[in-house]
């Protein structure tokens, strides 16, 4: 398993989103931190990010690296669909 870490913007964020969106987005990161490179749905692949990956959970979106040699996962963004990638 991965040690799952955040970025000081995406642990704001968290604490900003509603509660019952935020137990999901935990949940969901867990389950990936678990095994990071199993099929996951609504978890692809960036482009033109080295090692950058995107969850989707309904609007929202998770942006986060994997450090394979640390067993790190880090979750560099989290924000509604429209302000994510900017």
């Amino acid at each position: 398993m991965y040690e799952i870490r955040y970025q000081k913007h995406a642990a704001r964020q968290l604490l900003r989103i509603p509660r019952d969106i935020a137990l999901r987005i935990c949940t969901r990161i867990a389950v990936i931190a678990a095994e990071p490179y199993a099929k996951h749905p609504n978890a692809t692949r960036l482009k033109g990010r080295d090692g950058g990956f995107r969850l989707r959970i309904g609007n929202w979106r998770v942006v986060y690296f994997l450090d394979d040699k640390r067993k790190v996962f880090l979750v560099a963004k989290i924000d509604q669909r429209g302000r994510v990638y900017r």
